[in-house]
């Protein structure tokens, strides 16, 4: 934990934020976002709007492997855009999140490890991972 404290607080800064896709079955939220050298407990689990740019995993849900919806599940990116002061229901989580308005993307690390702490457990069907 203390080699990823060091990493975050050495990252480059901006106008941008860093993300990671969340996956869960049948929900329709993004993932995670925080602003560089914050850490990831206090990331937001975000709605990607997608009238400017669409998201990196656009990709039909029964799609051949590598180019099907949510293969870049717990991948890291720099995120461009801006929140848009909305909150969006998904059903499906049965929660208001906060409405991110991309602009662009761009892949970080494609195997980042684990999120919160080393100890979390992914479920795909499931919410698990949550800021502490």
């Amino acid at each position: 934990m203390e080699e990823r404290a060091a990493k975050i607080a050495s990252e480059p800064t901006g106008n941008f934020y860093y993300g990671r896709r969340y996956f869960v079955e049948k929900t329709r939220f993004w993932g995670y976002l925080r602003e560089p050298r914050q850490d990831w407990s206090r990331a937001k689990l975000v709605m990607m709007r997608e009238d400017k740019k669409r998201v990196p995993d656009r990709f039909h849900e029964d799609g051949p492997p590598g180019r099907r919806y949510a293969q870049d599940n717990n991948f890291e990116y720099r995120i461009h855009g801006n929140y848009t002061g909305r909150e969006v229901y998904d059903p499906n989580s049965n929660q208001f999140l906060p409405e991110f308005m991309l602009t662009g993307y761009e892949v970080v690390d494609q195997r980042p490890g684990w999120l919160f702490k080393p100890s979390d457990r992914y479920n795909r069907f499931r919410i698990t991972l949550l800021p502490r």
